[in-house]
């Protein structure tokens, strides 16, 4: 079962990056690398923390209104399409991902195995800023029509790969905090489709050209969002954490290829003009 496996990439995150006092050193190392300094970040000029600059949604204090205005799109076009079960399943994904960040923010520990300082021991896991493009993203997929499925993935991962690497590389939150996002939406994604198989898309049809685009914007987007001028390693660590996070989440939305059955391997008589066909 996917949702499963999602989940234990999920757990498997926590446990390694919070849970080990190798993981702690780690990414207290990356988190402390050019926090200090904002400004020095490429994307700080759009996230919304410089004085009268307006945030890219869902950046600083556009969160909320960003999860609102998603919704109400997927209302809409539930009511519009009249696919009930579809949008069912897609706000489902969207409150399961974003109530589940706010349950697993209070409830699971992040010990001080290493002696951190006091302003790194702040639950974080799962980032909510990440969770919010990467659920909207999946339900989406529930909702549009098959023809614009595979554009609204594309879309979707584009964004979710800038807000992802906007998220590490402002020190707001771990690589791991941002993969264990993208982890929980798909699991939400896949929970949701398997609970209500009614809802399920078939496979995304696309342009195979798409997929290498997607991908390649992706990773353009994430190592541009992650660019820092202080630092080059918490650059390249919050973009392969930024990438990793949308190639989850593309992965989820696309689904496996349908198989084609194998006809065949003889002509039958009636397709051949009957018995007295010329052979």
């Amino acid at each position: 079962m996917p949702a499963l496996l999602y989940s234990l990439g999920f757990l498997t995150v926590y446990l390694l990056a919070i849970c080990t006092p190798w993981g702690q050193r780690v990414e207290n190392a990356l988190f402390d690398l050019g926090t200090d300094n904002r400004e020095e970040a490429w994307i700080y000029p759009l996230s919304g923390a410089a004085y009268g600059s307006t945030p890219l949604p869902p950046m600083e204090l556009s969160a909320k209104p960003t999860l609102m205005v998603g919704l109400a799109v997927i209302v809409v076009l539930t009511m519009v399409r009249r696919c009930w079960w579809q949008g069912g399943a897609a706000l489902g994904v969207v409150v399961l991902t974003t109530g589940g960040k706010v349950v697993l923010n209070a409830t699971l520990p992040r010990p001080d195995l290493v002696g951190a300082p006091e302003n790194l021991l702040d639950q974080g896991f799962p980032s909510g800023h990440t969770a919010i493009p990467a659920a909207l993203t999946l339900a989406a997929v529930l909702v549009v029509s098959p023809r614009v499925r595979p554009y609204a993935v594309t879309a979707g991962v584009l964004w979710l790969a800038c807000i992802a690497a906007y998220s590490a590389t402002m020190g707001g939150h771990r690589p791991s905090e941002v993969l264990g996002a993208a982890l929980l939406a798909c699991a939400c994604y896949r929970l949701a489709t398997w609970l209500s198989p009614a809802a399920a898309p078939d496979a995304t049809r696309s342009p195979r050209a798409l997929h290498v685009i997607t991908l390649t914007s992706a990773l353009a987007v994430a190592l541009a969002s992650a660019a820092r001028n202080d630092t080059l390693t918490g650059s390249l660590v919050s973009a392969a954490a930024a990438f990793l996070c949308a190639a989850l989440v593309r992965h989820a939305a696309v689904g496996r290829p349908e198989k084609t059955a194998p006809g065949p391997p003889w002509t039958p008589l009636s397709a051949a003009g009957g018995p007295g066909a010329e052979r």
